[in-house]
């Protein structure tokens, strides 16, 4: 959560000088453009949000995004967004990437996040397609699903990181569509706002290699949740509508923990007060400061 007083934002105090380079009509620029709107609306100053990736196209998200960021390893940004947190838990954290990378390689480092509850926010980018390696199937591609890594069609059962995240015991499951990017900025901010790890799975549809699950599939099918009377405190509920996939697709808070558990970051007595980034006071004499200098010289 952001800590410093809301200041006077707009997207554009957070858009850099490169601009994206993704293919024409990806919607990964709609999730970028959102979370852009989402911080300015949050008033989170450039200098106290990080934005932390892991590799893929969905990962070159920090290189478009005017503040902190790291591109890191292959499934790796959530260790890495981990540690930025708790060396400096006063910043936001972000952390995004695509399904392949947190979903399949990162999935180990998925689950044990939600675990520690890191007050941080994991955005996946979902086109249920590897789309930098040019078209082969992910863990959310649908079974039977023709690619070039399996042309014959997907034999494998498709992975459902919605009932995966509620399973594992996150406070916080949203999924949005980045062909609403209104819906899609109410998502991030809640999400940002929550006090522990919140996951948001937005389908950001691959206009090159993903021909099945476009932009027209998806609007044929999603629906909000809040259109439909959900109550995001169910966690049973939540259950139920993380299952549904076909010709109606749930978008929306999913599940929000009415009493969220303490993050590791407010629990852990070494991470209160100000930030280990900044100096901090041992607590130790000036006397017994010597003795300890002297006992290792």
């Amino acid at each position: 959560m952001p800590t410093a007083a809301p200041v006077a934002r707009e997207a554009k105090h957070y858009k850099p000088e490169i601009p994206p380079d993704w293919c024409p009509g990806c919607g990964d620029y709609g999730v970028l453009t959102v979370l852009q709107r989402a911080v300015a609306e949050l008033g989170i100053p450039n200098e106290q949000l990080m934005v932390v990736s892991g590799i893929g196209c969905s990962s070159n998200l920090p290189g478009f995004f005017k503040s902190y960021g790291m591109h890191s390893l292959h499934g790796r940004s959530l260790p890495v967004a981990t540690g930025c947190k708790i060396a400096n838990h006063e910043m936001t954290v972000i952390a995004c990437g695509g399904d392949g990378d947190g979903y399949g390689i990162g999935q180990g480092h998925f689950i044990h996040s939600i675990r520690r509850n890191i007050n941080l926010t994991y955005i996946v980018m979902d086109n249920e397609i590897y789309g930098l390696t040019t078209g082969q199937t992910s863990p959310t591609s649908e079974t039977g699903m023709k690619t070039k890594s399996t042309p014959y069609g997907n034999p494998e059962g498709q992975l459902n990181p919605m009932v995966m995240s509620l399973a594992a015991g996150c406070g916080f499951v949203a999924r949005g569509f980045s062909g609403d990017i209104n819906h899609l900025k109410n998502l991030y901010t809640q999400a940002i706002q929550y006090p522990g790890f919140a996951h948001i799975d937005v389908f950001s549809p691959c206009v090159t290699f993903n021909k099945q699950n476009t932009f027209g599939w998806f609007k044929e099918r999603v629906y909000k949740l809040e259109d439909a009377g959900h109550d995001p405190s169910d966690w049973n509920k939540a259950m139920e509508r993380a299952k549904e996939w076909g010709q109606k697709i749930p978008i929306g808070v999913l599940y929000k923990n009415p009493n969220p558990k303490p993050s590791i970051d407010a629990a852990d007595p070494a991470l209160q007060g100000s930030a280990l980034a900044k100096v901090q006071k041992l607590g130790l004499s000036k006397e017994q400061r010597h003795k300890f200098i002297e006992e290792y010289v």
